[in-house]
């Protein structure tokens, strides 16, 4: 496969699965911006975790200064000059579709090309407040039906194989940064860690990953910092740990190496990267650090996302 078809390709699921992480992050802030205020906060902290999260507040800062609800929302969901925008990545995914149209199905197509569309039709000035959460689901539910679309019709070849890097290096970055930002931002202090607001905060990043009923499942207890920090990073029952995305990776990686009949750099660093998280202990990562942890973990990430743009000549 050429390099330029191989980047699209990648680059594709991963603005797809970044729309719909954008949606879970929006719809985070939205719910933890509703619960009742600390000394007085009228919820600008909420949505400058949210902006942090996203790797936006910079950006968001130079246009805007002030944290305002309308401005954030607008900024993550309709900004095109935002690159993360939900905007954005959807009309970045339907170029790179657009460009590959052959490598992909005819239901690829037709469920990314008509979200497109759809989205289009949104006129920001006129969104009402309340219609926010069924935007956001709308959003959630397009990405699940391309997903849906890739898993039921493509061969298991290279297009599937740089289709599904794509998702999960995206997918492990975004649960990585909710995570860190709720443990080192979002919260007010220490002094608050096991309250009903800490309580009802991590509900909301539960929530933003669809994990709030699946934790009640598995852990049959309230919401505890430690056990939720297990959940999503080492459990790899859960569909959005980091475990169970680079087990996804590393079975991507291991696919195009049988296929091109060569190992790759990058497989080597994906390989490691899951076996650090198969031996890790929560109460170990605890006790050196959960957010030098997961800054390393970050860094890994964007480590092997760039060795498989060298290893396959994204650029070329």
């Amino acid at each position: 496969m050429l390099g330029r078809t191989a980047n699209d390709l990648f680059w594709l699921s991963r603005y797809i699965e970044r729309a719909e992480n954008m949606a879970r992050l929006i719809e985070a802030g939205y719910r933890i911006a509703l619960l009742p205020r600390v000394g007085g906060d009228d919820g600008k902290q909420e949505w400058a975790s949210t902006l942090e999260s996203a790797g936006c507040a910079a950006q968001y800062n130079a246009k805007y200064g002030e944290i305002d609800t309308r401005n954030v929302v607008d900024f993550l969901l309709f900004d095109i000059s935002n690159p993360s925008s939900i905007h954005a990545c959807l009309a970045t995914a339907r170029r790179n579709a657009r460009a590959q149209r052959t490598g992909l199905t005819r239901e690829m197509w037709e469920s990314l090309n008509g979200s497109w569309l759809e989205f289009q039709s949104i006129r920001p000035d006129t969104l009402r407040p309340d219609a926010l959460p069924r935007i956001l689901d709308w959003i959630k539910e397009r990405s699940a039906a391309y997903r849906g679309a890739l898993l039921n019709t493509i061969l298991r070849n290279d297009t599937y194989y740089f289709s599904q890097l794509g998702t999960f290096l995206e997918r492990a970055d975004n649960t990585a940064r909710i995570l860190d930002v709720k443990y080192y931002v979002l919260l007010p202090s220490t002094n608050m860690i096991g309250s009903g607001v800490d309580n009802a905060q991590w509900e909301s990043i539960l929530r933003s990953v669809s994990a709030h009923r699946s934790y009640r499942w598995v852990y049959k207890d309230s919401y505890r910092s430690w056990r939720i920090a297990d959940y999503l990073i080492l459990n790899r029952a859960m569909p959005r740990s980091l475990s169970a995305c680079y087990g996804e990776i590393d079975a991507a990686l291991d696919g195009l190496s049988a296929l091109y009949g060569e190992q790759k750099p990058c497989l080597d660093t994906a390989k490691s990267t899951l076996s650090l998280l198969k031996k890790g202990d929560i109460d170990t990562i605890f006790q050196s650090g959960l957010h030098e942890f997961l800054l390393e973990f970050i860094a890994r990430n964007n480590r092997v996302g760039q060795e498989i743009s060298e290893a396959y000549h994204f650029n070329s």
